[in-house]
């Protein structure tokens, strides 16, 4: 797990994220299944939406920190990257799953982590509309939603054939990467698509084995790393290398898990 600071600071940062996370929620949910939402277009040939709640979200987040952490460098999916001192970089991703979002799937998130030079060692992964909120650091590795509080932990699978495998997309990137992750699929017990960041959280929460993606931005899995590492997972590129900067990523519930699928990653994405 990426070294982290002190018990104290991580206290601190977990309060203002949670209020972030607040804010986050009032701006977005107003929007959320309503009729004449507007979306646009961010790609010349697919789609890739943008809302007014992804904007608005953003916007609320960024107002506490320049309130509270005027020296910390932010890295936003809407509004980029305004720079800091302090060496700490919040990484927020406003509506992690606007597609789901525009089509009034509750699998969308807010992501908001908190990273140095290492990588993110905090993160948050809210879902305001069924109210749970995911948070993992060194501190603590937590659920909160309808059913109460609880702690988060991987689950021990030890057999791919018992694994159950998430992606977002059916095609998973390019060709080739689309059949490095049917390899792994192949011989998984289950797999299931379309999750976004839920996904991640699921993992986290014990209810899944094994999450692989590609294309990813910094603001995708940052904070999804930092939960799922806290709750005893593992996270990595399909190099075995820190994913923090996006690209693929492997996230995978115990280290046994994840070597066998690394293992067929590699051989078929070579």
């Amino acid at each position: 797990m990426t070294l982290s600071p002190d018990t104290v600071e991580l206290e601190n940062i977990d309060t203002i994220a949670q209020r972030m996370a607040d804010a986050a929620r009032a701006a977005i949910l107003p929007y959320f299944r309503q009729a004449g939402l507007n979306s646009e277009n961010k790609l010349a040939d697919g789609f890739d939406p943008v809302t007014e709640a992804d904007r608005a979200a953003e916007r609320a987040m960024r107002a506490i920190l320049e309130e509270d952490c005027p020296d910390d460098a932010i890295l936003g999916e809407e509004y980029g990257h305004s720079n800091g001192t302090s060496g700490r970089t919040w990484v927020l991703d406003p509506i992690d799953g606007t597609r789901g979002f525009v089509s009034g799937t509750p699998t969308w998130g807010v992501l908001i982590a908190v990273s140095n030079a290492r990588g993110p060692y905090y993160g948050l992964v809210d879902q305001p509309y069924i109210a749970e909120r995911f948070i993992g650091s060194a501190a603590k590795a937590e659920l909160t939603g309808p059913s109460g509080t609880s702690v988060l932990k991987t689950r021990s699978t030890k057999a791919l054939h018992d694994a159950i495998v998430f992606t977002t997309f059916p095609e998973v990137g390019t060709p080739q990467e689309a059949a490095a992750f049917r390899a792994v699929a192949e011989k998984a017990k289950l797999t299931r698509y379309g999750m976004d960041c839920y996904a991640y959280a699921l993992l986290a929460a014990g209810q899944v084995d094994l999450v692989i993606e590609a294309g990813l931005q910094a603001y995708d899995i940052q904070a999804p790393i930092a939960v799922i590492e806290a709750a005893g997972g593992i996270v990595t590129n399909w190099e075995g290398d820190p994913a923090h900067e996006g690209g693929r990523a492997l996230a995978a519930a115990n280290a046994d898990i994840h070597a066998q699928a690394l293992a067929l990653l590699q051989e078929s994405a070579a």
